[in-house]
């Protein structure tokens, strides 16, 4: 196989060594188009009917030639046409010119004629063309790549290129954030961006990534959550503020987790979770709406449906359905004899909250299919949510669970200098102890809570995964252009 690619790159460098001898380059600078192919196939009539010569170019992606006609289709990024070269319409000399120098995987610049060939198909004769660009390495003939996997993601262009559903997969991503967008900007809130390298991460539970700052000589991290300045620009006096941006999270690879993942967070001055909850409800049910024009989607042959209102079920009434355990009453020693009971394998020093996640990711929350409000965590759970006034050994706080997998996860925002300080500080004795995802103590944070921040409630959603969702894709790596993987 690598014998054969060679040998096809040698040819194709002799060719290349070939159009820069006949005073050509094969990699100019300058081209012309004056129409975009999917407008000459919408508008072919009109032009075949007008007589005019017009220029198009694109990718070619096939080549049959018999004796002095060759037919070819090239492709650019809204449609493909088939073009046709005669050696009487091109003469001799340029005709032969195309069939020794150029191939299959080529860009070219193609001036002619519209017409339909006798079998009606839509096409453009070839009175002059240009090479645009060079291909040194063959396209396969058939896209092996659907057979593996990795290499379909390794080689993202090379799956774009092949398989058209996987580009129109990324063009409906787009769209899905584009109306994430529209809609907020509607209700009001502002755009911002803040930082991505921090000097103190958080707004999580989880890992990151540390990096140096040679200028300044500092450690910084790359941010696991947009969280803490988003809140510190509501004490600033912004009411509506929302972000849309990568983080970076130095923990497992899993259909549903990449180090590098976009999210979404917005804060809301003035709120608090239950208003929240009703405007996620809104929210999604409309966006869902827009993309797919119905509430009811397809994942994984199981229908979801996004028609709200989405039933609300506490985090207690779960754990005792499944388990059958008071949360309250069990100790973390039980709770983790319980947890590997239950086949999990989880570290003896962990957190009690942080065992009870862990039955809930794995046990509890992959019986969840339908969007589901699941409400009144433990504290612990969250370090920056305020705790109910009415249980104060419960939060403020919400997840939407659909099809098994965290979409949503929301709080009324703890605003209180003085329990978030206590907070940091029961946070960093857990990561003294050996729990490296635990919340850091950020200083800055905690003054300028002490300056005033108004209630409010926040909200957090992974693109990626609500993406997943509705394009009907098993993995993160289906909807991340080029997802994080091993080198071979």
């Amino acid at each position: 196989m690598e014998e054969n690619l060679e040998k096809i790159k040698e040819e194709r460098l002799k060719k290349l060594n070939k159009i820069i001898h006949s005073g050509l380059s094969p990699y100019p600078v300058f081209l012309k188009r004056d129409f975009e192919i999917q407008k000459v196939i919408k508008n072919f009539s009109k032009f075949e009917k007008a007589k005019k010569e017009i220029i198009i170019v694109g990718r070619i992606r096939s080549i049959r030639s018999h004796g002095g006609i060759t037919f070819s289709n090239i492709e650019d990024g809204t449609g493909k046409i088939q073009i046709v070269f005669k050696e009487d319409t091109l003469g001799p000399v340029s005709y032969k010119f195309f069939l020794e120098n150029f191939d299959i995987g080529d860009f070219i610049q193609t001036k002619g004629f519209l017409f339909k060939t006798k079998t009606g198909e839509k096409s453009l004769l070839v009175s002059d063309y240009k090479i645009l660009a060079k291909s040194l390495r063959p396209l396969p003939d058939k896209w092996h790549g659907l057979e593996d996997v990795e290499i379909r993601f390794r080689k993202r262009y090379l799956d774009l290129i092949f398989n058209p559903e996987v580009k129109e997969k990324f063009i409906l991503r787009s769209k899905i954030i584009q109306e994430i967008r529209n809609y907020l900007q509607k209700e009001n809130f502002l755009e911002v961006e803040t930082p991505i390298l921090q000097p103190i991460y958080g707004g999580a539970r989880a890992k990151p990534f540390k990096t140096h700052l040679n200028a300044l000589d500092l450690d910084l991290y790359l941010r696991i959550s947009p969280e803490l300045y988003l809140k510190r620009l509501l004490v600033g006096g912004f009411e509506k503020v929302f972000e849309i941006g990568k983080c970076f999270r130095n923990e497992g690879v899993d259909r549903f987790h990449n180090p590098d993942f976009t999210m979404l967070e917005f804060y809301w001055a003035f709120s608090d979770y239950k208003i929240l909850m009703k405007f996620t409800e809104d929210f999604l049910e409309t966006l869902v709406k827009k993309i797919t024009k119905k509430t009811k989607i397809i994942y994984q042959d199981k229908e979801i449906n996004f028609k709200k209102p989405f039933p609300r079920i506490e985090f207690d009434a779960l754990f005792k359905k499944f388990l059958k355990l008071d949360y309250d009453v069990i100790n973390q020693k039980a709770l983790l004899e319980k947890a590997r009971a239950l086949g999990l394998n989880l570290d003896e020093n962990l957190p009690k909250f942080e065992i009870a996640d862990e039955i809930f990711k794995k046990i509890i929350r992959p019986e969840i299919w339908q969007p589901t409000f699941v409400i009144h965590y433990p504290v612990g759970f969250q370090a920056l949510a305020k705790p109910l006034e009415t249980n104060p050994k419960r939060l403020a706080n919400f997840q939407l669970i659909v099809a098994g997998v965290e979409l949503v996860n929301a709080f009324s925002e703890l605003n209180d200098p003085l329990e978030q300080k206590q907070r940091f500080e029961e946070q960093e004795k857990l990561y003294k102890s050996g729990f490296e995802e635990a919340q850091r103590r950020d200083e800055d944070f905690i003054e300028a809570l002490e300056y005033g921040m108004p209630p409010a409630a926040g909200f957090g959603m992974g693109i990626d995964r609500l993406v997943i969702l509705l394009t009907n894709s098993y993995s993160l790596r289906e909807v991340i252009l080029f997802p994080t993987m091993r080198p071979k």
